[in-house]
């Protein structure tokens, strides 16, 4: 596990725009060539395949960012002024462990807290400590945990750990 931070340390995470990363479905449309608009997938290399041009790295870039590369790579011999829009079909799971009745894998929704997560996990078991729970988040430099209020936002890819309380 990575060093651990309090909350108000990374709160300006929030505010940057959304990267993707593996295990995100995005729905790229290139305008006037349907045969190319699709589903695709974010691997765990954190590429997308693509008819004509193969990989193009998604990992770490914006829906925008990855826009202008399929572009470019389209204009290198293919369409002469492609179109393309991209956006997030799916995002990656988060994942909550610890004392919850149901640890595991869950598929992200927009908005969810710290104590939503939890409870989609079934709610804490009788030995989960409500005080404050650790959560998990990957960057570019490694794997960082923060110990949040359940009150806090969490991101696609987060892992919360609910800790044992002490009688």
């Amino acid at each position: 596990m990575g060093p651990r931070y309090l909350a108000r340390s990374f709160e300006e995470d929030f505010s940057q725009p959304y990267t993707l990363a593996s295990g995100d479905r995005l729905r790229i449309i290139v305008f006037g060539q349907d045969s190319l608009s699709n589903s695709y997938s974010v691997d765990g290399g954190g590429r997308i395949s693509m008819p004509l041009i193969g990989l193009v790295d998604a990992l770490g870039r914006t829906t925008h960012d990855l826009e202008r590369a399929i572009e470019g790579k389209l204009r290198g011999g293919f369409l002469r002024e492609p179109k393309v829009s991209a956006e997030v079909e799916a995002f990656r799971p988060f994942f909550v462990l610890g004392e919850v009745t149901t640890a595991g894998q869950y598929p992200f929704v927009n908005g969810l807290t710290v104590q939503n997560a939890i409870a989609i996990a079934g709610g804490f078991s009788p030995r989960g400590a409500k005080s404050g729970v650790d959560l998990t988040r990957n960057f570019e430099d490694g794997p960082v945990t923060y110990t949040v209020p359940l009150t806090h936002p969490v991101r696609p890819g987060d892992t919360i750990t609910v800790r044992e309380r002490f009688f």
